[in-house]
């Protein structure tokens, strides 16, 4: 079931921009991904940007996005990890949209220019069996309505630049999440079913590049545990009156830095007992 444009635009009033300056930027994101060419930041074209204004822009773009045939097929979670969080100055997670275009099968080959400038995250996946509502949920809410949980890479990339060419700012959290929170694909390991005696907060990887470790980590870099990034989820739809579906992908937030996939990269991560994930930019 696609979510409603109510949780896309982010709900409550609290807009400072008008529908006008909401798809000017939208299409603006669009255009960038067309041409391959960023865009500067949207925070300094609109300074009284604030967070539900920038979770409007991501609504309309996925809303573009949908309307062409690509359907919303689950949530991305970001800023999960405090070393993130500081960097950005925000206390709490941001989130985006994953579409069917998006998701790639483990050891595919990225077609070249698919993405601007891509990096790679490693994270656990979680795919429902039931929708889940936030509110109090309860680890084992979670894990009941969860059908697998799958070792996964995020394919990070941003259509906004990082510097702005003018001014020479950092990007902010409004430009991120107005940029689908950086989301740009995930490449799918093997789906694991025998999950419930797991303890998440020690699930880690090893992540390469052309075969040499460039980041490890361990999933309580996640909020100090996955479960609680799908909770934190859960409950940012429900305030808008919405939930996760039965059937979505939840990419449950990174637990290293991001690695740089140039061309010709080979990436690659050893999720230990629950397998590899890998893929190659051409």
């Amino acid at each position: 079931m696609a979510s409603r444009d109510t949780t896309l635009f982010s709900g409550p009033a609290g807009l400072t921009l008008d529908g006008e300056a909401v798809r000017a930027a939208a299409l603006a994101l669009d255009g960038a991904e067309r041409s391959q060419v960023q865009i500067p930041l949207l925070s300094e074209d609109n300074p009284g940007m604030n967070m539900d204004d920038a979770y409007a822009i991501q609504g309309a773009w996925v809303r573009m996005k949908r309307d062409a045939g690509d359907p919303v097929v689950g949530w991305k979670i970001g800023l999960t990890s405090k070393a993130m969080q500081y960097a950005l100055s925000i206390d709490i997670p941001d989130s985006g949209v994953l579409l069917k275009s998006m998701v790639f099968d483990n050891g595919s080959d990225i077609p070249p220019k698919r993405f601007i400038q891509p990096r790679i995250e490693a994270e656990i996946a979680f795919v429902m069996k039931a929708p889940l509502v936030g509110g109090q949920l309860s680890a084992k809410d979670i894990l009941d309505a969860t059908d697998c949980i799958v070792p996964a890479l995020e394919i990070l990339d941003t259509r906004i630049t990082r510097i702005d060419p003018r001014s020479g700012k950092l990007r902010t959290v409004f430009d991120t999440i107005a940029d689908n929170a950086a989301n740009a694909g995930i490449v799918m390991g093997e789906p694991i079913y025998d999950f419930s005696n797991l303890d998440l907060r020690w699930v880690g990887a090893i992540v390469s590049r052309d075969e040499g470790v460039e980041e490890t980590g361990l999933g309580a870099g996640v909020l100090n545990d996955p479960l609680l990034s799908v909770s934190w989820l859960a409950d940012r739809l429900a305030s808008y009156g919405d939930r996760i579906e039965a059937g979505q992908i939840v990419l449950s937030g990174s637990f290293i830095r991001p690695v740089e996939a140039p061309p010709g990269s080979y990436i690659s991560a050893d999720f230990g007992p629950l397998g590899m994930v890998s893929c190659r930019f051409a």
